[in-house]
């Protein structure tokens, strides 16, 4: 008899509803003691965070620079360029829509008043480093690995790259239920929580419509290049879209990405080598959702915010993705650094944010894997109009 599997997103579904139900009906004392588990958590988190970004981009940094190549920069500029585009796009169009469905302070002020139920302890956990410093030494590590010859080092990292993965998935994934568990249960002992919950189902159709709107304005771009109708390769594109809905994975798509690609008129070479580098690195639906999503959440805590601030984030977020594939909830891991160091989001907020991401994350993936395709079709034309001058 199979055992139901099920997989981060339901587990997260589930502790949200649990938190919900059961903070209406429990008692003081067991609310303080996930208190204290979530304090002791979101040190461990806190701690871990500068590693994981060391750890995950140096080596994709490292291996992305060391094969360059003419069709490899074109790519990767691209997939760059898109990735930025789409997090801007997704600033102004939250910075003009969420300010009228959101008030300031929607809630956030009840996370702040549940401080008057302490945990029953504490343990301290400092960092190794601040996020920025881990930003800036996996930078230069990086591309100080794709200069030079001598792998020993490259491998260590890999090495490295492995210990920071396997902690992700046996410790902070498996305890981010229970950690969310904790916040909404907290927030509904205070009486916001209803609030709150609403605010975030306005959110989410918010950025599922950006999403389409990036994914049209991609392929538009590409209809362009190749002469194409843009809605007709689209169309073609929707077996891909759909079953990365399904799996939630880029990587289990890429078959399917590929065939839908040629489809549109790719190549064997452009396709075979374009989808499964864009793969991991076009994160242009991971990023729109964590810039949505921040952005709501600082309108709800009253955080002051600017298009300078948010630009300099897109920027830093568009490098850091390079990380995120391959790993669980990698998109959002990658990010929290530069959402505490470049936002100022706090534990409670980094929480959320963990819990509205991960509510879409099929929807994220799906257009990263679809866009995919639009920067094959690209990629395709440049590289014709190359050959055809040699």
């Amino acid at each position: 008899m199979k055992t139901l599997k099920i997989g981060l997103l339901g587990k997260i579904l589930i502790a949200i509803t649990l938190g919900v139900g059961l903070g209406l009906v429990a008692p003081a004392w067991a609310v303080r003691i996930f208190l204290t588990f979530n304090g002791i958590f979101s040190q461990f988190l806190g701690f871990a965070i500068p590693l994981i970004i060391i750890g995950l981009v140096t080596p994709a940094i490292s291996d992305i620079g060391k094969t360059a190549g003419k069709m490899l920069l074109i790519t990767v500029a691209i997939a760059y360029g898109s990735t930025i585009c789409a997090g801007l796009i997704s600033y102004l169009t939250g910075a003009a829509l969420f300010p009228g469905m959101i008030s300031g302070g929607s809630g956030m002020d009840a996370i702040e008043g549940a401080q008057e139920l302490s945990p029953y302890f504490t343990v301290t956990i400092p960092p190794m480093m601040n996020v920025m410093t881990a930003l800036v030494l996996a930078f230069m590590l990086g591309l100080g690995l794709a200069a030079i010859e001598k792998t020993t080092l490259k491998d260590a990292f890999h090495d490295f790259e492995q210990v920071v993965i396997k902690t992700i998935k046996s410790a902070i994934i498996p305890l981010l239920p229970l950690y969310i568990f904790g916040i909404f249960l907290n927030m509904t002992y205070v009486g916001q929580v209803f609030s709150i919950l609403t605010v975030f189902i306005k959110i989410i159709g918010i950025i599922f419509l950006i999403h389409i709107g990036i994914l049209i304005i991609q392929f538009a771009i590409a209809g362009g290049f190749v002469k194409k109708n843009p809605f007709k390769l689209l169309w073609n594109m929707l077996p891909a879209y759909f079953t990365a809905l399904g799996t939630q994975s880029s990587a289990a798509t890429i078959p399917v990405t590929l065939q839908q690609s040629r489809k549109n008129g790719v190549s064997e070479d452009v396709a075979g080598f374009v989808i499964p580098l864009c793969s991991t690195i076009h994160m242009s639906g991971s990023t729109l959702k964590i810039v949505a999503c921040a952005l709501a959440l600082m309108i709800m805590q009253g955080m002051p915010y600017d298009f300078g601030m948010f630009a300099g984030f897109i920027l830093m977020l568009g490098i850091t993705m390079v990380a995120a594939p391959g790993v669980p909830g990698g998109a959002i891991m990658a990010s929290l650094g530069l959402l505490q160091s470049m936002l100022g989001f706090d534990q409670e907020a980094q929480a959320l944010m963990i819990a509205l991401y991960i509510a879409m994350d099929s929807f994220g993936t799906a257009c990263n894997v679809t866009g995919d395709g639009a920067i094959a079709l690209i990629m395709e034309r440049i590289m014709g109009n190359t050959d055809k001058k040699q």
